[in-house]
């Protein structure tokens, strides 16, 4: 199986028509139709649903297609890891995690990289710690930034110095707004809008379980949310308070949005995974040599 023919026939599986995938590729149709009744020769298995307008992945084809796009993303960061093999640095670090306001703490650390190395590129993907360590694991990305508690049983890792802020995310015409915290009680009463890693027994370990007590299964949770914008809307359109990280969420003066912390305070660390013995480009190195020399000092002063 040609690499080629894989990029063929992702082009297609996007395009919905071997028409429009030719004119993308600068194929004729049917150069293109005969690489793709080759590919599903070679598999022994059907791959689209063809109409006279349009075709559809078959469920092998929707196989096909996560898989050969893991297979050209990793060829992809190969080829561009040994082009970075040059006297002069360059090549591309990736990096995913969570919403969390410590990017910032990884945006300075490439400033000052950015000087010295302009031409290194840096990929950012967002997501929960399942869908990070996953592509961890996998060698789609070179750092991951999870919450604690987590597992770093598989990784190496160093402490981001500075902590996330639990709180609770609300429109400011709300009855809670008017409070400047929010108590594990005022929560028993309202639609919650949670996280699915908040609402996920980790380890037995819990932060926001712990903090909240005995009660926690008495939660009215109408929503969860992967990615704290979208829990925004809803709170905005009256579905419920969500609970939230401090700075992930718009609530400056011209939103219809407030924050108000958790009392007591909850505080979540972070730290910065990378994959043992995990071998790396030239440019994914210099970034893990500059945030090791950076963090380390930084926890060092506190």
């Amino acid at each position: 199986m040609e690499f080629r023919v894989l990029r063929y026939f992702l082009t297609v599986a996007r395009e919905g028509s071997i028409t429009g995938a030719a004119d993308f590729l600068h194929v004729t149709q049917p150069t293109l139709s005969r690489q793709l009744k080759d590919l599903e020769r070679e598999l022994g298995k059907k791959l689209f649903n063809r109409s006279s307008h349009s075709i559809i992945l078959t469920d092998e084809g929707m196989l096909l297609r996560k898989r050969a796009e893991e297979i050209i993303d990793m060829v992809d960061k190969l080829e561009a890891e040994f082009s970075s093999m040059e006297e002069t640095i360059t090549g591309d670090v990736y990096i995913g995690g969570g919403e969390t306001d410590a990017m910032r703490e990884i945006a300075r650390v490439v400033k000052d990289l950015q000087i010295s190395y302009p031409n290194i590129r840096y990929h950012l993907h967002s997501g929960n710690e399942d869908d990070v360590t996953e592509r961890l694991d996998k060698g789609f990305l070179d750092f991951g930034i999870l919450i604690q508690p987590a597992d770093l049983s598989k990784y190496n890792y160093i402490d981001i110095p500075v902590k996330d802020v639990w709180g609770v995310v609300m429109r400011k015409d709300s009855p809670l707004a008017f409070k400047d915290t929010v108590q594990a009680v005022d929560l028993l009463n309202v639609p919650v809008i949670c996280s699915r890693q908040v609402m996920k027994q980790t380890f037995s370990k819990n932060e926001f379980a712990d903090w909240f007590g005995e009660d926690f299964d008495k939660l009215n949770v109408v929503t969860t949310y992967n990615l704290a914008y979208n829990a925004a809307i809803m709170v905005d359109e009256g579905i419920g308070y969500a609970v939230v990280l401090d700075k992930i969420v718009n609530t400056s003066i011209h939103s219809n949005l407030c924050f108000r912390p958790l009392a007591p305070r909850l505080e979540s660390g972070l730290n910065i995974v990378w994959k043992k013995h995990h071998v790396f480009s030239a440019a994914s190195d210099i970034f893990l040599k500059e945030i090791q020399e950076k963090f380390s000092n930084s926890l060092s002063d506190i």
